[in-house]
């Protein structure tokens, strides 16, 4: 709220005028307060996570660079896909994890600049479908490693042809579209939108995207979670199983290291104002997608390209006999 006084000319005018004129008093427009001196209105400063500062540049350039690692595994996989390594761990739900991966990675992106509807919207849908596809797949991989072992173990083959490739593709699917159907309930009964805080600062605008409905972000965020727990208990239980290159470890480290990031997120984004919540998020995505793609591709890759004499059916196939 602004006060002017009764226009005059000068000192000795208004000092009389002061004893006879009234105050005008008016409220300033929402994006404007008022001065120290309460005499006009002065615009507020706007804030979000833009990708002009500092922060916003360096969590964009380590999404394009998790993004450009998964292109560099995927050409890896692609290139070596005859080699008994990438055959022996599904190579088919690795390409389908490395691309869910990139959309993981690309997703955070929705998160910096200037919220509009759209991308409040988009953002957290996005974040939900990419990461349930992700998990997904690990959950799939990590049934069929304890498949493959108990197949082996009981001499035939009866567990997997349950549980083969249409089954698996099907599974992966049917995962994914429950979390579809989470988020299009929670954009239609009530969508995030784009919100104007100013409880934060009196002379600031904090620009961030309300969720809408707790109960759907919840939805999302649970539903993630049981899946994640659920591959992560399964891979533990599989932790001990024989084999020169254990699929089941690397799945039970990648997805500590996912429920460690994600439970560490939840009160650091309750606690962090404005901007800083987006960007809590945002490295929580990045840093769970990182430690997916480094503990469940990194051996792989090191073995494919640095230790190629490890590579072979007979290194693979020698080594879980010596252990048995």
């Amino acid at each position: 709220m602004i006060c002017t006084l009764c226009s005059a000319s000068t000192k000795q005018q208004i000092s009389l005028l002061r004893k006879y004129c009234l105050h005008t008093c008016f409220s300033c427009p929402e994006d404007f307060w008022s001065s120290p001196q309460r005499n006009y209105c002065v615009p507020k400063k706007t804030e979000f996570l833009s990708y002009q500062e500092p922060l916003g540049i360096c969590l964009t350039v380590t999404s394009i660079l998790g993004t450009s690692a998964c292109a560099v595994v995927l050409g890896i996989f692609t290139y070596h896909r005859s080699t008994p390594i990438v055959r022996a761990n599904n190579a088919e739900l690795s390409f389908l994890l490395l691309m869910s991966l990139k959309l993981c990675f690309l997703c955070s992106l929705l998160f910096i600049g200037q919220p509009r509807l759209w991308a409040c919207q988009l953002r957290h849908a996005a974040f939900g479908i990419s990461f349930v596809l992700c998990v997904s797949c690990i959950l799939v991989k990590t049934i069929v490693v304890l498949a493959v072992f108990k197949a082996s173990k009981s001499g035939g083959g009866s567990n997997l042809k349950w549980f083969g490739a249409v089954q698996q593709r099907g599974t992966v699917f049917a995962l994914t579209c429950i979390q579809v159907a989470i988020c299009t309930a929670w954009i239609v009964t009530a969508s995030p939108a784009p919100h104007k805080n100013t409880q934060y600062h009196s002379d600031k605008i904090i620009y961030e995207c309300v969720v809408g409905s707790i109960t759907g972000f919840s939805a999302l965020l649970g539903y993630i979670s049981i899946l994640a727990i659920l591959s992560f208990v399964l891979a533990f239980l599989a932790r001990n199983l024989p084999g020169n290159f254990n699929e089941a470890k690397l799945i039970t480290f990648s997805m500590l290291i996912f429920c460690a990031v994600w439970v560490a997120f939840v009160p650091a984004y309750v606690n962090s104002p404005g901007k800083y919540a987006d960007a809590v998020e945002v490295f929580a995505i990045l840093a769970s997608s990182f430690g997916l793609l480094v503990a469940i591709f990194g051996p792989k890759c090191y073995i494919i390209l640095l230790r190629p004499e490890r590579n072979t059916k007979k290194a693979i196939m020698g080594q879980r006999t010596t252990k048995c």
